[in-house]
């Protein structure tokens, strides 16, 4: 029971951080790279994802927020 909460946990880590680095890299695309404009309106809509993402979080706990921070330098790296 507790590898599958860990799993859903960790999947709901990787789709937050997901959502998180695109929020960002569009609007980098946009502003160093002459990207569309167009790119700020996805880039809103994943800011916003990630936002909502964070609420559904088992626990607003530091160790919960430095265990999301783990798993988005990883999501960033690769």
């Amino acid at each position: 029971m507790s590898i599958l909460l860990f799993g859903k946990t960790f999947g709901l880590f990787v789709v937050t951080a997901l959502a998180e680095i695109i929020g960002c890299f569009l609007p980098y695309l946009w502003l160093k790279k002459q990207g569309s404009p167009w790119l700020l309106l996805p880039a809103a809509a994943s800011l916003a994802l990630f936002a909502w993402l964070l609420t559904l979080h088992p626990a607003a706990s530091g160790r919960v927020y430095a265990a999301y921070g783990g798993v988005y330098v990883a999501v960033a790296l690769l």
